[in-house]
């Protein structure tokens, strides 16, 4: 490409690529797609955006295909790859002059200068880190800036290669440039301090903003530069210079006002110069060791005494925190249980955090944060009354929660309290000591700091195992603060109920539920939403806990369910919808059948909820994990569901759906507990099943679930299925098995052979195209066990029950393979006994046993040459299913199944589904589970020798071990 004659073609289709216009855009975007591999496209590119004359518009899109070109066109493998020669030009031109006056672009130059250097640096372009360094120190204000915004993307890139060879560089590049880094960062800083005097906005800002790129450098250097960085005396000079700094900025903002421009600017450098910290501790824990003593007593000091007041801000209390926690938690820091074992440094980091978290600092600290920090705030409180649902969803993780400050403090407490548990535990005991009476409702203060303190003793719950008598503690007093109903008193009734949900897992007896369900039904009653929500909350992790009973829960579950039903209607964000769903599913759960009389008016609602919310697929997904439980509970009664649940299922499985990202998951789980807990097959459950095709194509994580659905079909309703959907569901499988996992594989087959099962005469032939592999997969050696015994479980069941299926298959594979049929055959059985090892489901073994003996009697000599084989097996199946009578000394086959045997269902597992009764049914007609293998030996053995005569079968049985024919014996005495 021309660079003089091509100018001016590239340059007017990146301005057409501008456009609004589709019809001109288009074109555009494929003309410049096609000039990508184009040599000496990019030198235009270049040309184009360093000209500063040019539309704004166009010259950011040409750094964007000249960025999108260095990832995809630069390196040396890479298809299209650019010249070297080209290459040379580019990064001779990128570094010619850094006036770019427009921000944006020369933050993108500044990036794709980092990208180049990321493959180049220092081995192709060694002038790129000096001409920054020089560019950094003119007096030129744009020039230097841009130099400097440029000197940070090219460390940061540097810094993030992980190669030991791109590190070994690293280390080099940080020990040439560390001194001038600190150096330009002090100019910097100290300029900007000089000029907080003179009140100098413009010249502040300027400063700052270099400030702040050149910590960024040294952030980068610092953490990532050095193997030992506590050996290198400039590094740790800078990080103790952190602290003096931060001080300095921090009374700085004394200084400017909230207004300020600076302002926004001046606490982002704060939070930097704290990022600093945390960084260097989470790389380099034993270095940051002379460094703890001073850092907690700085994080202390302004958190948790009056020297940050005035000064500290949110995310910097955030951020001191988050150091305290880090140091407090850290690994490296904790001695081994034998002393001995630690080392000297993780013994002397031990050592410095003891002798700093004394007695007073640590009750201090425990006071400060309860009493202080865990308090609701006046804005808190406004938005319970004027938004409640709003500080639910903020009180339970929302966005913004996630960033406040009130999480991050009681994350704080809780790893605080966990490792120093035998010094903080009376300090909070004898917080809520005196607490134990009702507190005044006029003193506002107070009942916030119970609110805290109750928040405390929730967080704590392990810890306090040994220490609180939470039964008594709920008999004696929180039972009664729950009834008291005032207005002013709401917060520590929420209090409470969740305190009881922190500890009903921890410590809660059995015994007390019942008061607790009765304190439960008057809270969901309660006139503040809040309450109620909360109470909601608490009855979730009641009805979860491992020691739930549903005797307990019965006598209250019809009001329960009454008033949880109200409250989904009351609440109007989908977020707080969700969580009352989510609440309702686990009651349906937990109490299944017994939820029948009282789902009538959430049966009626759901549709209604279902429409009105379009938009929210989170919502929708809450509902179809409603539907799930609900169609549980309901068995074979959730037929009455059907208008509702199947166009439900239709939506949330067809991949052609929008929807189909968020709800489908859920939606094939929901398709699956329809199909187990249906009574008949409807019309409309089984159009349903056109989606399938789309979804066996995904190849998904959700394919098992996808087979389980069509297992689901083929119990329910298998000749009308398999009648519409056999020859599509053998086709996709086909294409499955072309590629796909081991798993994957046997969940195929899983359902050929359920449809053998379930259609032994048809099911071959509507199979006929995948058992070709199958047999071919026996006759090779399958290496994988688990496919190798399915391989024999599918051929098992054609041998054994459509034995005119089984001759036309060896004949075809006898055809394809050049061998005589019965040579395949005995193939065949030689590889079925020497891989029998591989199956190991009972089942699957006595089902090898009934095949292979199904080839007797036989006059076929290959057939005769592995009887030895055949009985071998049939020796071990009976092994396997055999069990003894000790009175009768008589043997019986543990298998066999009757009509009149009913499963024994206690009162903890749930009662058989459709599906489960219609897999007995199947299973009574099972050869597996209605033909006895004692029986069927001694049959075929005597069928053998009748056909045989006397000398041909004794000569036969002399060629089976002889311990296998006493084994033998044994179990045909009788016979």
């Amino acid at each position: 490409m021309d660079l003089n004659s091509a100018s001016s073609v590239v340059l007017q289709v990146l301005t057409q690529a501008t456009s609004q216009n589709t019809a001109v855009l288009k074109p555009a975007e494929e003309q410049l797609k096609q000039w990508e591999t184009q040599p000496g496209f990019y030198s235009v590119l270049l040309n184009i955006f360093t000209n500063h004359t040019l539309d704004v518009n166009v010259r950011w899109l040409a750094v964007l295909y000249f960025k999108n070109g260095i990832d995809r066109y630069w390196r040396r493998v890479a298809p299209h790859a650019l010249s070297e020669e080209e290459k040379s030009t580019l990064r001779a031109g990128l570094i010619a002059n850094f006036n770019e006056p427009v921000n944006q672009i020369a933050t993108q130059i500044a990036v794709l200068i980092a990208k180049v250097a990321r493959l180049d640096c220092p081995r192709q372009w060694p002038e790129l880190i000096p001409t920054l360094v020089e560019l950094v120190k003119i007096q030129d204000d744009l020039r230097q800036h841009r130099a400097l915004l440029t000197f940070y993307h090219v460390t940061k890139t540097l810094a993030s290669k992980r190669l030991a060879a791109d590190r070994k560089l690293f280390y080099d590049l940080a020990s040439g440039i560390y001194s001038f880094t600190c150096s330009l960062w002090n100019h910097h800083t100290d300029t900007f301090l000089q000029q907080t005097c003179t009140r100098a906005e413009t010249a502040m800002s300027i400063s700052l903003e270099r400030t702040i790129l050149s910590l960024k450098v040294l952030r980068k250097l610092t953490v990532h530069g050095f193997v030992e960085p506590h050996r290198n005396v400039e590094v740790m000079g800078f990080l103790h210079a952190v602290f003096e700094r931060l001080k300095q900025f921090l009374e700085c903002s004394r200084c400017i006002g909230t207004d300020n421009v600076c302002r926004d600017r001046l606490e982002k450098t704060i939070i930097l110069f704290t990022k600093v910290l945390l960084d260097f501790l989470d790389q380099h824990p034993f270095s940051f060791t002379p460094l703890i003593q001073r850092s907690l007593e700085f994080a202390v000091s302004y958190v948790f005494t009056e020297a940050g007041e005035g000064v500290v801000f949110e995310r910097f209390i955030v951020q001191c925190m988050n150091l305290i926690k880090m140091i407090v938690k850290n690994y490296a820091y904790k001695p081994s249980k034998n002393v001995e074992d630690s080392s000297p440094e993780t013994l002397e980091a031990h050592k410095i955090k003891t002798l700093f978290f004394t007695y007073p600092t640590l009750t201090e600290i425990c006071r400060r944060l309860v009493t202080h920090y865990f308090l609701l705030t006046e804005e808190e409180l406004t938005m319970w009354e004027e938004d409640p649902e709003g500080f639910t969803v903020e009180e339970t993780g929302g966005d913004s929660w996630k960033y406040s400050i009130r999480p991050c403090t009681e994350v704080l407490f809780i790893d605080i309290f966990h490792e120093y548990n035998q010094t903080l535990t009376p300090v909070l005991l004898e917080m809520v000591h005196s607490l134990q009476v009702l507190t005044n409702m006029d003193d506002t203060q107070a009942l916030l700091i119970k609110d805290a303190v109750y928040n405390a003793v929730g967080l704590a719950a392990y810890e306090l195992f040994d220490s609180v008598d939470f039964d008594q503690w709920f008999k004696n007093q929180l039972l009664a603060e729950l009834k008291v109903t005032h207005d002013r008193y709401k917060p520590i009734r929420r209090r409470v109920i969740w305190l009881i949900g922190q500890w009903i897992s921890v410590k809660f007896k059995s015994d007390m539920r019942p008061m607790l369900y009765e304190a439960i039904c008057s809270l969901l009653q309660d006139q503040d939403l809040v309450v109620r929500i909360e109470t909601a909350t608490t009855l979730k992790l009641t009805v979860d806990d491992f020691e739930f009973r549903t005797d307990q829960f019965i006598p209250y579950l019809e009001t329960m369910f009454t008033l949880l039903f109200q409250l989904l209607q009351e609440v109007r964000e989908c977020d707080t919808k969700m969580h009352v769903l989510h609440v309702i599913s686990c009651v349906i759960e937990r109490v299944n059948m017994q939820i029948r009389p009282y789902i009538g008016c959430l049966v009626q609602y759901l549709p209604l909820l279902w429409k009105q919310r379009e938009e929210h697929n989170m919502l929708r997904c809450a509902i179809l994990t409603t539907l799930i439980h609900l169609v549980q509970g309901l068995g074979a009664d959730s037929k009455n569901l059907y208008p509702f649940l199947l166009p439900v299922i239709q939506l949330s499985t067809d991949v052609s759906q929008p929807p189909h990202v968020y709800l489908l998951e859920d939606g094939l789980e929901l398709w699956l507990v329809t199909l187990e807990n249906s009574p008949c097959l409807t019309s409309e459950l089984l159009r349903i099943f056109q989606n399938m095709s789309a979804l066996l194509e995904l190849s998904s994580e959700n394919l098992r679930t996808s087979f389980k659905i069509i297992n689901g079909y083929i119990f329910l309703s298998p000749s009308e299925f398999l009648q519409v959907y056999a020859s599509g569901l053998c086709k996709s499988f086909c294409e499955i098995l072309k590629d796909i996992n081991t798993e994957g594989q046997v969940q195929v087959l899983k359902v050929v052979e359920n449809v053998l099962k379930v259609n032994p005469v048809l099911g071959p032939e509507m199979f006929q195209p995948l058992l070709p592999s199958v047999f071919r997969g026996i006759i090779d050696g399958e290496r994988y066990p688990v496919v190798m015994s399915t391989y024999l479980g599918v051929i098992g069941r054609v041998l054994l029950q459509n034995k005119s299926f089984f001759s036309l298959l060896l004949n075809q594979m006898a055809c394809e393979l050049g061998q005589e049929p019965y040579q395949l055959l005995g193939h065949m059985i030689e590889m079925w006994v020497d891989r029998m090892d591989n199956i190991t489901q009972p089942e699957r073994r006595k089902l090898s046993a009934l095949a292979l003996l199904s080839l007797l009697p036989s006059n076929n000599i290959i057939i005769q040459d592995k009887f030895c084989g055949i009985i071998n097996i049939s020796v071990e199946g009976l092994h396997d299913v055999m069990t003894e009578d000790t009175e009768t000394r008589t043997f019986k086959d543990c298998m066999l199944m009757s009509a009149s045997e009913e499963p024994k269902v206690t009162e903890e597992e749930e009662p058989p589904t459709e599906q489960d009764k219609r897999k007995k049914m199947l299973a009574i007609k099972d050869p597996v589970h209605s033909v006895s293998l004692q029986q069927f030996v001694y049959e075929k053995l005597k069928a053998q020798q009748e056909l045989l005569g006397e000398p041909g079968f004794q000569a036969l049985m002399e060629t089976v071990d002889t311990e296998i024919v006493t084994q033998l014996q044994d179990f045909l005495q009788g016979f």
